[in-house]
């Protein structure tokens, strides 16, 4: 062999040498560090308390922390925008009905809630009530006559401008044919203390976030939104049943990711969300606090199911002839 050939044999092997551990080597798996859990509402309701129980299951399967951070303000966008914003692969968000009902509000915001952000399995819904205090109206057919007798006078309370509970709110009053003056609150517990303050009349919530609250007495529920009455709170009819006409809203969560993910993220995220929906313990934990597990699906179901409630949504506002904000 010429010296010639044997110096390009030894650099090739050389190149070889150099290259064949990077070629070998096993792409790092999902995740490798400790995982943030974005959710954009205060703490103490519903989005928050779901994201702080299903947070540990996560981290178990996962390998890495699953590490809650409440980003409240703007009905759930500005967590919804540093989610969309996040490029560290390790950023996820609770999203919920308040995130289709700000994407079809709001006519400019900082994220495409289509293009930026992908739903990735769903986890939950649960029913909204309406409550009143002790000395409140008797029902939901009650609140109603008051309404009318003194159209906006009477309060609602919810979570804010734009949120899943404000909608419903909307929704229920549209439904019945009467109105009521919204007050927006910063968080569940802000509005029930207004409530039994006597600052407001009336509060649209989640069951799940309020069930304490009911069942010491505090405050009472009136109506559920849910299509049939809820096994935790059977004493308490539908706004289907109050008004006499068909009424269907529960909120969902979902597990949601920037659209731009490390390879094998989002399946391993499938993977996690069929965990929990097959976690028994969980699911008594969820009863309890009168969520319903939800088949987590596909990410494309998921996807379309988040993106449908965007277009739902749309239709109420346009049907409401609210404006755009």
């Amino acid at each position: 062999m010429t010296t010639a050939l044997r110096r390009r044999s030894v650099l090739a092997a050389a190149l070889g040498a150099l290259a064949s551990p990077a070629l070998a080597q096993p792409r790092a798996a999902w995740p490798d560090r400790p995982v943030r859990f974005l959710q954009g509402f205060a703490p103490g309701g519903t989005t928050d308390i779901l994201a702080r129980l299903v947070a540990p299951y996560m981290a178990a399967q996962l390998g890495q922390p699953v590490v809650v951070e409440n980003r409240p303000g703007a009905g759930g966008t500005l967590a919804a925008e540093a989610l969309a914003r996040a490029t560290d692969g390790h950023t996820l968000m609770m999203l919920n009905n308040g995130f289709a009902v700000s994407a079809a509000l709001y006519r400019r915001l900082p994220y495409d809630p289509r293009a930026d952000i992908e739903p990735v399995a769903m986890l939950a819904s649960t029913g909204l009530v309406l409550l009143v205090g002790a000395d409140g109206p008797r029902d939901l057919p009650d609140l109603i006559r008051q309404a009318r007798a003194r159209p906006e006078a009477i309060n609602v309370a919810t979570v804010g401008v734009g949120s899943t509970q404000h909608f419903v709110a909307e929704a229920v009053q549209a439904a019945g044919g009467f109105r009521l003056t919204h007050v927006p609150y910063r968080g569940t517990p802000a509005a029930v203390l207004a409530l039994r303050n006597g600052e407001v009349s009336v509060v649209a919530e989640t069951a799940s976030a309020v069930l304490g609250q009911i069942r010491s007495g505090e405050v009472r529920a009136i109506a559920i939104t849910s299509p049939t009455r809820s096994l935790l709170l059977p004493e308490v009819p539908t706004v289907t049943e109050a008004l006499g006409a068909p009424f269907d809203i529960e909120t969902w969560f979902a597990i949601g990711a920037p659209a731009r993910m490390p390879p094998g993220a989002t399946e391993r995220l499938t993977e996690v969300a069929r965990g929990l929906f097959g976690n028994a313990e969980l699911g008594g934990r969820l009863a309890d606090l009168g969520l319903s597990p939800r088949e987590p699906g596909t990410p494309a179901e998921a996807r379309a199911l988040v993106h449908g409630e965007i277009a739902r949504w749309a239709e109420v506002i346009d049907r409401m002839r609210m404006e755009r904000q």
